[in-house]
C-alpha cells in the first residue's frame, strides 16, 4: 500500500515529495528516474509553498494519466486537491506546518501524517481509475 510505504520512507529520511514518489516507484507505477525529479519539490519547492507530498502525488498522477495516456491528469489533479482540502483546508506547506519549527520532531510527525494522507488519497484515486478503465 502506498500510504504505509510513503510514511515509512519519510520516517527513514526521504523528503515529503520523494517519499510519495519512492512509494510509487516501489509499487511499479513509475521508473526509478523519477525519484531525483521529486527532490526539487521537497519542503514546498524550497520556499514552503505547495506541500511536497501533494507535488509528489501529482507527479505520479501526471505520469500515469497525462498527455498521450488517459488524458485525465488535470481532472484527477483537481480531484486530488479537492479531497485533500476537505481535511486540511490548504495546500501550502507554510500554512499546513504553521506553528511548528521546521526541524522539530513535532513537525516531522505532523508531516508524516501529511505524507500518509496524500498517499491515501492518491491510492483511492488510482484504484478508482483502474476500476473505471476495466469497465
Amino acid at each position: 500500500m502506498l500510504k504505509n510505504k510513503a510514511a515509512k520512507n519519510f520516517k527513514e529520511g526521504y523528503s515529503c515529495s520523494e517519499s510519495i514518489v519512492k512509494a510509487g516507484i516501489d509499487a511499479g507505477l513509475l521508473p526509478n528516474e523519477f525519484l531525483s525529479c521529486a527532490t526539487s519539490f521537497s519542503g514546498g519547492m524550497g520556499d514552503r509553498c505547495l506541500c511536497g507530498a501533494i507535488a509528489g502525488s501529482q507527479i505520479i498522477i501526471g505520469y500515469l494519466h497525462g498527455k498521450g495516456k488517459t488524458e485525465r491528469a488535470r481532472a484527477l489533479a483537481k480531484e486530488f486537491i479537492e479531497e485533500f482540502k476537505k481535511t486540511h483546508k490548504a495546500t501550502c506547506c507554510r500554512v499546513l506546518s504553521a506553528g511548528f519549527d521546521f526541524h522539530s520532531p513535532e513537525r516531522k510527525s505532523h508531516c508524516t501524517n501529511m505524507v500518509y494522507d496524500c498517499a491515501k488519497i492518491l491510492e483511492n484515486i488510482l484504484e478508482k481509475e483502474s476500476q473505471t478503465e476495466k469497465v
